[in-house]
């Protein structure tokens, strides 16, 4: 069985009921519940949540909500590999074997179908552990500056002042939408950050952090822009 897993716990800090909060007319989890059953990649599609009005709202736009997630792994201090251990064996439990499973964060409304089908196809003609969204910086990070304890400037590396950008080798980052693995991996507790992972690059207007309500007002105006281009 291939499993979509979106993690949606009530508890959002930063911004007060994030998860269901509107973007741009739809609650922000329906998005990647959408996407998730356009893409035609999952055999069922389930929200993780210890919240019963995000349960709520992930039904109506088509997902299901089989469990609700214990306290334990709904804290500020849980990672996403444990809540998608949870939901993996909670179905091989009840004989529902999942052989891969996509964490898609309810949070990504700029996830494509396209891109989650890209990512298990590149999950599974690979043979990784893991296939997942990434973007690269728009700067070289080899060239980043801090602020010292007087709160002046200094290079984390110093020696490549003087390389040009295009010397330097380009970095990435993860872009925060999803993740395809196999269920041995989650299981496992395998690392995402390793050489057993293959990345599926996305274009960096398309990846946007949404942590504060100016990240939000920003990421809207980006979202309805490219609504408007496409037909």
């Amino acid at each position: 069985m291939k499993l979509a897993i979106i993690p949606a716990r009530g508890g959002s800090k930063r911004i007060p009921r994030k998860n269901i909060k509107l973007f741009c007319g739809k609650p922000m989890i329906a998005w990647s519940i959408e996407a998730a059953l356009q893409s035609g990649c999952f055999d069922q599609i389930i929200v993780s949540t210890d919240d019963e009005e995000i349960a709520l709202v992930a039904r109506h736009y088509g997902a299901t909500v089989p469990f609700i997630r214990p306290a334990e792994l709904s804290d500020d201090h849980t990672g996403t590999i444990p809540v998608i251990r949870h939901a993996i064996e909670w179905f091989n439990a009840r004989g529902q074997t999942v052989e891969q499973a996509c964490c898609l964060y309810a949070t990504a409304p700029f996830v494509s179908l396209e891109d989650i089908r890209r990512g298990f196809d590149r999950l599974t003609e690979a043979g990784c552990d893991y296939a997942f969204s990434v973007t690269s910086y728009a700067f070289p990070i080899q060239r980043a500056i801090h602020l010292n304890s007087e709160g002046r400037v200094e290079m984390f590396n110093p020696e490549n002042f003087n390389t040009r950008s295009q010397d330097l080798k380009e970095a990435f980052h993860d872009a925060g939408q999803f993740y395809w693995g196999t269920a041995e991996a989650w299981l496992q507790g395998r690392m995402i950050f390793s050489p057993a992972s293959i990345p599926v690059a996305l274009p960096r207007h398309r990846v946007q952090d949404i942590d504060t309500m100016e990240d939000w007002i920003r990421a809207e105006w980006l979202f309805k822009a490219m609504q408007a281009q496409t037909p």
